[in-house]
């Protein structure tokens, strides 16, 4: 599955009292040795079309329900308790038939999207997951771009196919409106909220995917589209069946010629995470931050901000419109080089339940109560208050502190501990964020600890979030992710160009600045 994981963990830099952190990580390592040494795991073969009983079903989704209203701490914000219980009837009382994993996971995302909390989302069981990695399925060939109600294709699997070429705006699948089709796939991904931004982020990242799961799989589909004259037509296309490389089959050694070495997929790896290039001219440096999690980041950034310093770059560009999300640790390291005046991670940072109801369903369930038992504290709101993150103030650093124009890249996949920063240097004078409106939401979040609910049954996964963050509670609470100074929408002409609009847009704004600076 293509959309990657959003996660808000903790990781507090330069505390010289406990590190929650720290006590995490060496219970959790325990743990983990503890049940390496003393068991194994023997993985039979899965077969996707097994099918469940509904009552064994419907125990699971009972179960499910239970479980969030006792440690979900925002199951009702954005989604009052009646509504919440009209959708789970509806799941409940549509499972009456067996079903397989596959189809009944797809239930329950639908119910649980209604809570609408982007990070409390279904998943495949783990022997599911490893089954779709060793085998290629057919799947819907085109990649699609959404946004708004615009369907653009990106790539086609069929690679003979003439007509359907990157950048062909389409208007309908099988007679069904892009409108109904992006609706009917929405329905199967979690969002702070109510924008639509992250969905349909996700949505281009892996249409095939979400396609398969809205609608029946064929050997071929009716596509309505608009030809280059821009009259509308409609053909077919076919579905995409991957083939078996026999030269690999005969010969597996073929495979490993040419492969990089391990300390290049390791530097690969690395800059896939982020990286940092400087502008030819000296007037910018453009710094991708693809994830707060891994990546070695806390010297990356050290070493790059000694970097523009002793350069004397001017402006900095920030992309993170394909970061999730990952360790406020992390992301608070980067605001202390971009912010001037100390600030704090958030007003609030509280749970509803810190023993884990149900635990015996909750993993990993001991390592994080045992966390919150140190980390915690009850206040006379009778919510338990991780009070080191809404106490502590950060201040900025001194040496390595950037002064310059710095320019933040967002859209709809910057969510999370990625959304944290954005609301953090938004609104300094030398900050201008550029893009589209981010999936993470403007007034806060559910996240900090992610344990996953693996029910009894179907075994199919759910994550839950337990502690509510409210950077600042002062703000009104719109349901609606951080909206950019200035918005570049997606451009079917620079997608057809195969050229960034946004960075574009942000190049012309540095060029600018110049000339009048020069003037």
């Amino acid at each position: 599955m293509r959309r990657k994981k959003s996660l808000i963990h903790i990781q507090l830099p330069g505390s010289k009292k406990y590190s929650p952190h720290l006590y995490f990580s060496i219970v959790v390592c325990c743990i983990l040795c503890f049940i390496a040494g003393c068991s194994s795991v023997k993985q039979s073969a899965y077969n996707p079309g097994q099918k469940l009983a509904p009552e064994k079903l419907k125990e699971d989704f009972t179960l499910l329900k239970k479980i969030l209203e006792a440690n979900h701490p925002s199951l009702y914000w954005y989604t009052p308790k009646d509504s919440i219980d009209a959708y789970f009837s509806e799941s409940l009382n549509s499972i009456n038939d067996s079903l397989t994993e596959l189809q009944f996971k797809n239930k329950v995302a639908w119910f649980v999207s209604k809570i609408r909390c982007g990070h409390t989302s279904a998943r495949p069981s783990k022997a599911f997951s490893q089954y779709a990695a060793a085998h290629r399925v057919s799947q819907f060939p085109l990649f699609i771009k959404a946004w708004g109600d615009t369907l653009a294709v990106l790539a086609n699997l069929n690679r003979a196919d003439s007509i359907f070429k990157r950048g062909t705006l389409i208007t309908s699948i099988d007679g069904i409106s892009n409108r109904v089709l992006l609706d009917s796939m929405f329905g199967f991904i979690s969002t702070d909220g109510y924008g639509d931004n992250f969905k349909n982020q996700v949505i281009s990242f892996n249409f095939p995917l979400y396609y398969g799961f809205a609608f029946p799989m064929k050997d071929s589909f009716a596509v309505g589209y608009v030809d280059s004259s821009g009259m509308p037509q409609a053909s077919f296309v076919k579905l995409y069946r991957p083939r078996v490389d026999s030269a690999q089959q005969k010969n597996p050694v073929a495979k490993n010629i040419n492969q990089p070495s391990r300390k290049d997929r390791d530097e690969i790896k690395l800059h896939s995470k982020r990286s940092i290039v400087y502008d030819s001219t000296g007037s910018f440096a453009y710094m991708r931050v693809n994830t707060f999690t891994g990546g070695k980041l806390r010297n990356f950034f050290k070493e790059s901000f000694e970097e523009l310093q002793n350069r004397k770059t001017p402006n900095l560009i920030i992309d993170l419109r394909e970061n999730s999300g990952g360790s406020i640790g992390a992301s608070e390291i980067l605001v202390r080089y971009i912010k001037k005046k100390p600030f704090r991670v958030a007003d609030t940072v509280a749970a509803v339940n810190r023993s884990f109801t149900y635990a015996k369903y909750i993993h990993p369930s001991l390592p994080y109560r045992i966390l919150m038992r140190i980390s915690s504290r009850k206040k006379t709101d009778g919510k338990f208050h991780f009070t080191q993150l809404e106490n502590r103030l950060y201040k900025p650093y001194c040496n390595t502190h950037f002064d310059g124009g710095v320019y933040v890249l967002q859209g709809g996949y910057t969510f999370s501990a990625a959304a944290l920063f954005v609301l953090n240097v938004k609104g300094q004078q030398n900050v201008t964020v550029v893009g589209e409106e981010t999936g993470g939401g403007n007034y806060g979040t559910s996240a900090v600890h992610l344990p996953v609910i693996q029910l009894p049954n179907s075994k199919i996964q759910i994550s839950l979030p337990m502690y509510r963050i409210v950077p600042d509670s002062t703000k009104t609470k719109n349901g609606r992710g951080i909206v950019p100074d200035i918005e570049v929408a997606p451009s079917l002409e620079y997608l057809r160009r195969g050229e960034d609009h946004k960075m574009t847009v942000v190049k012309e704004l540095i060029s600018t600045k110049q000339k009048h600076k020069n003037f």
